[in-house]
């Protein structure tokens, strides 16, 4: 899940620098396809994986992670 974040995180960052350049160069369709698509699905995914790191963390290995694997099953 860190690894996940990680990426996540990666990722924004990256559509972040490519909404930087459409701006910059005055690509005012670009920005916002970019803005519509994908930074607010980014933000959540982002969200919701930081939540999963902090419940793992407090869960600790064995039983409670066990368990949160069954609840992401369930979902």
């Amino acid at each position: 899940m860190e690894l996940a974040l990680s990426l996540e995180k990666l990722v924004n960052e990256k559509l972040l620098n490519l909404h930087s350049v459409a701006t910059k160069n005055g690509d005012v369709h670009l920005a916002d396809f970019i803005e519509s698509e994908f930074l607010n699905e980014q933000v959540e995914a982002i969200k919701m994986i930081s939540e999963y790191v902090a419940q793992l963390r407090r869960v600790g290995k064995g039983h409670g992670t066990w368990h949160f694997n069954q609840m992401l099953l369930e979902q």
